[in-house]
């Protein structure tokens, strides 16, 4: 069984679906575009594929080939194979992405995914150009250690991106049942939300079945629209500021530090993280609003909200 490169085959779909949202978005006067946005989003997704080829791309490839020359077993590159590989990979799919949300390391490449202050399908285009390699080791070799071919993992991994690409947008509402088992605009945009009840919700791939699973679902709710960015937006559309601006916070961070284990937490703690607890982690921001609201669905943005919002 042969394994395209369906990304490759789908960027131009990709960028005609852009200029359809565009012009859907003024028709229908639903979504927001900005020109400098976009356009850095699409130098970030440009970079995103370039800069494995620095390296990275081999690094994976050898660890790869040495995971399957001991893997347990050999499993048969069939269909069946390739529907059980894409569903093992959007598990750890789950786990990678809420890790990347929890500990810091991983959130310095993932937060330029999730640094535009708007939503829509160049949103999906922003990807990191520093986390493939580390992510890869640490989440999908184990896949090929079991016994899948390294090229149906790569195809698995290109399935999920493909499928997640339609699911940034605002203009696509509430899907009923289909929203019951996979991941949909609705329940993405509470993703990206940064409002304080949408926080740390949502980590799916292409199955919501996981968060309803461990807990970290947290439906759409229409009386809080979701405000998008992050707690303290960049200011900039800079593609170098925007890809390691978070990596330059921790080496400051890290340079001030006064005890090993301070370190360690600005590193691998959670965003947010510091040793007096002056600064918000995203738990902080999500108790301090639970305290004051409770489970009750807000209507307009109280002044806490307003306080650990980001600015438009």
């Amino acid at each position: 069984m042969e394994f395209p490169d369906i990304i490759a085959y789908a960027v131009p779909a990709f960028l005609v679906l852009v200029l359809l949202e565009i012009v859907a978005a003024k028709l229908m006067k639903r979504g927001r575009y900005e020109a400098k946005d976009s356009a850095a989003s699409l130098m970030m997704g440009f970079g995103s594929q370039i800069a494995p080829l620095f390296g990275g791309v081999f690094v994976i490839g050898a660890v790869f080939v040495a995971a399957y020359e001991f893997r347990l077993t050999t499993i048969p590159n069939t269909w069946w194979a390739v529907i059980l590989c894409v569903t093992l990979d959007d598990f750890r799919y789950y786990w990678w992405h809420r890790i990347s949300h929890e500990r810091r390391w991983f959130w310095a490449s993932h937060v330029i995914h999730h640094s535009s202050q708007h939503y829509n399908l160049t949103t999906a285009l922003r990807q990191t150009w520093t986390g493939n390699i580390l992510g890869s080791l640490l989440f999908k070799t184990p896949l090929v250690f079991i016994g899948f071919h390294p090229a149906m993992v790569a195809f698995a991994g290109a399935i999920s991106l493909l499928y997640q690409f339609w699911i940034h947008t605002e203009l696509i509402g509430r899907m009923g049942p289909f929203e019951w088992v996979f991941n949909t605009p609705s329940h993405h945009r509470v993703h990206h939300a940064t409002n304080p009840k949408y926080l740390d919700a949502n980590y799916a791939g292409i199955l919501i079945i996981w968060d309803r699973m461990f807990g970290t679902f947290i439906p759409e709710d229409d009386a809080e629209k979701p405000r998008y960015g992050i707690i303290k937006n960049l200011g900039t559309y800079n593609p170098l500021v925007i890809s390691f601006h978070e990596w330059i916070g921790i080496a400051k961070d890290v340079s001030k530090a006064k005890s090993l284990k301070e370190v360690a937490g600005y590193t691998f703690g959670p965003p947010g993280w510091s040793p007096d607890g002056s600064r918000l982690t995203s738990k902080m921001i999500k108790e301090r609003w639970t305290r004051v609201h409770g489970d009750a669905p807000a209507h307009e943005p109280s002044e806490m909200d307003k306080a650990v919002q980001p600015a438009e």
